[in-house]
């Protein structure tokens, strides 16, 4: 066997040495092999013949001192010898290593990253079809979530295993019902400002101002009230659960939660889902009243209608159905916010970005479904004549 002295233990804290025959090559290495010698060391490894002995074997079990700088070094002198076509017996190295040596093999053999084509017809083409097949699985996966919402909500109310929490769901109620009053009071009121005056407008052309009433009734009862209702709501709690839900993702809170036994379902989501259901019908409701009131006072100062005629006509121009109609939706809107909210939140990967990713892809898609929705109400009302 001969061996062949590459650096010596004497001059320099990181070394190594070959040791060959006509069967196995034996690399040596001990000393300090940390970033401080990682040049030095890089240089005298280029360098390094391997000779033509078909087995290698490499023994770091006299290494001293080991950073990730020393083991890339080390796993890259194994992957050098492995493509010359030698078979790598052992690597042997200090035990208190091994992982930091696990670590930085697994991450050296990742994928690389391909950059997709931006460009052209057929990345184009090829977007859009990776966007239709990611919609596909996405409602899949919010079709068996509303699935297991459903099972978990039917147990809640059916066995008595106390599986909701009466505290949570109260204060839910309180966040997405009480405290978004001032906001969704403000906007229904602007609304009928608005509707009031830009009706107004176009009927004084006719001699029909009187009609603007009907006009505020009939659109603000079935339609707006309750869509535009279910839109801030998206806004601000369908979003504000994903943040809260991704966050506590994030740091881990809900991995603790599964550990001591906890459904996190009955934590986490029934509450946020049933809280907005008993809220949204009441803000839809207040969003009707006050969207009245300032059609009304435009109507007042814009056309001399005073309240007693303003309530007469709208007496006349609405009946129960109208306002059931628009009422009758606020429950449907208020599970799709919830669910989306909530689903979005749980699928938050564990880095800050996908927090504000998701957040932003749940309100999306909260606004688009609360409005495919009303559409679908729209159509169904008017085949049933209602």
């Amino acid at each position: 066997m001969s061996t062949i002295d590459i650096d010596s233990p004497a001059d320099a804290r990181a070394w190594f040495r070959t040791e060959r025959n006509a069967r196995v090559m034996r690399f040596i290495a001990g000393g300090e092999w940390v970033v401080r010698d990682a040049a030095r060391l890089d240089g005298l490894l280029a360098g390094l013949t391997l000779g033509d002995a078909q087995e290698a074997e490499i023994d770091g079990s006299a290494i001293t001192r080991l950073d990730s700088a020393g083991a890339l070094l080390l796993l890259r002198t194994k992957r050098d010898m492995e493509k010359a076509g030698k078979r790598v017996k052992s690597f042997t190295l200090p035990e208190i290593y091994a992982p930091l040596i696990d670590t930085i093999e697994k991450e050296h053999v990742a994928p690389p990253v391909v950059m997709e084509r931006r460009h052209g017809p057929l990345a184009l083409l090829e977007r859009i079809g990776r966007g239709t097949v990611e919609t596909g699985r996405q409602g899949y996966r919010m079709l068996g979530y509303l699935g297991r919402f459903a099972i978990e909500w039917a147990e809640a109310m059916l066995l008595p295993r106390g599986n909701l929490r009466f505290a949570a769901l109260i204060h839910q109620v309180e966040e997405v019902g009480i405290n978004a009053l001032p906001i969704v009071g403000l906007l229904g009121f602007l609304i009928g400002i608005v509707m009031a005056y830009q009706g107004a407008d176009q009927l004084r052309r006719f001699g029909a101002e009187i009609f603007t009433i009907n006009l505020l009734g009939v659109g603000i009862l079935r339609e707006l009230g309750g869509l535009v209702t279910a839109i801030i709501i998206a806004g601000r709690s369908g979003s504000a659960f994903t943040a809260q839900i991704g966050t506590m993702r994030v740091n881990e809170e809900i991995d603790a939660l599964q550990t001591i036994g906890i459904n996190t379902f009955d934590v986490l989501v029934l509450p946020r889902v049933l809280g907005l259901l008993i809220a949204l019908p009441f803000l839809t409701f207040y969003a009707d009243v006050m969207a009245m009131i300032g059609g009304a006072v435009m109507c007042y100062f814009d056309l001399g209608i005073t309240f007693p005629a303003f309530m007469r006509q709208l007496h006349e121009a609405i009946s129960m159905n109208t306002f059931l109609v628009g009422i009758i939706k606020a429950p449907v809107f208020a599970i799709v916010i919830g669910l989306v909210g909530c689903f979005e939140g749980l699928q938050v990967e564990r880095n800050a970005a996908s927090v504000g990713k998701l957040t932003t892809r749940s309100v999306v898609e909260s606004v688009f479904l609360v409005i495919v929705i009303d559409a679908g109400f729209s159509i169904l009302f008017s085949i049933l004549k209602i």
